[in-house]
């Protein structure tokens, strides 16, 4: 019997690689439904982007590190659609220093919005997903999860979280046919590294074996793919895409 029209939820997906994962899944015939924060003009303009080219999409205002928002998004979603196949945990934040110059309250707003927030997610939209026996979670993380980084010591530390956090929710739900990735990208083209210092680019570049920043398009198609069908034996896996960088040397 062939599945209903698959239901997405993309938090944090007014902007960069959300958007653009966004944009991807709503190709394959997928409904999106895009969270944002604060830049609601944003989100329209991906919903209308959707839907100028024959898809279905809405826009739903939350602060993914408040309960009653996630709840109040994620029924958003039930009441529109019914369902929701495909959570894509993109919502993220960076507050860069060195642990000593680090204030608490920028620990604490980093591991809020990326792990806080991804549990929230995860937790409630999984419920669909076990009535309906499939799902896929795919959590946006970082190579910075993987290897650290100078300067980042709360949002490696979220973002180490998650991984800890996927693989476990995968064992969790693996006997009900949904599946939890992570995945690692590195340095991306978004407004974060566009606005990095010239001098800082160049010596980021040198790290990165294929001398190229990616592309928000590149991660886009890695999730259309852990989010299809065919990708159903997939689960648990952290996979990096950035050009070599984790690779060292």
């Amino acid at each position: 019997m062939e599945r209903e029209t698959p239901v997405a939820l993309i938090t944090g997906s007014s902007r960069g690689i959300g958007k653009a994962i966004a944009l991807r899944l709503a190709q394959d015939g997928t409904r999106i439904a895009i969270n944002y924060l604060s830049q609601k003009e944003a989100a329209q303009d991906v919903v209308d982007a959707i839907k100028g080219d024959g898809g279905d999409a809405i826009s739903l205002q939350a602060d993914v590190t408040e309960p009653a928002d996630v709840e109040r998004m994620i029924q958003g979603v039930l009441d529109t659609w019914g369902r929701i196949d495909v959570l894509v945990n993109n919502a993220g934040t960076i507050k860069d220093s060195l642990l000593i110059r680090m204030p608490i309250s920028d620990f604490d707003s980093v591991v809020d919005l990326n792990l806080r927030g991804t549990f929230l997610c995860t937790r409630l939209a999984l419920r669909s997903m076990l009535r309906e026996r499939w799902g896929r979670v795919v959590n946006i993380g970082s190579v910075v999860g993987i290897a650290g980084n100078v300067g980042q010591s709360n949002y490696a530390a979220a973002k180490a979280a998650v991984i800890g956090f996927t693989k476990s929710i995968a064992k969790e739900v693996a006997t009900r046919n949904i599946t939890v990735n992570y995945v690692a990208p590195g340095y991306i083209t978004t407004d974060i590294v566009e606005g990095l210092p010239e001098d800082l680019k160049v010596k980021i570049l040198e790290r990165i074996h294929m001398r190229r920043f990616g592309l928000p398009e590149e991660v886009a198609q890695l999730v259309a793919y852990l989010t299809s069908e065919q990708a159903g034996y997939i689960t648990g896996q952290v996979i990096a895409i950035d050009g070599g960088l984790s690779l060292g040397g």
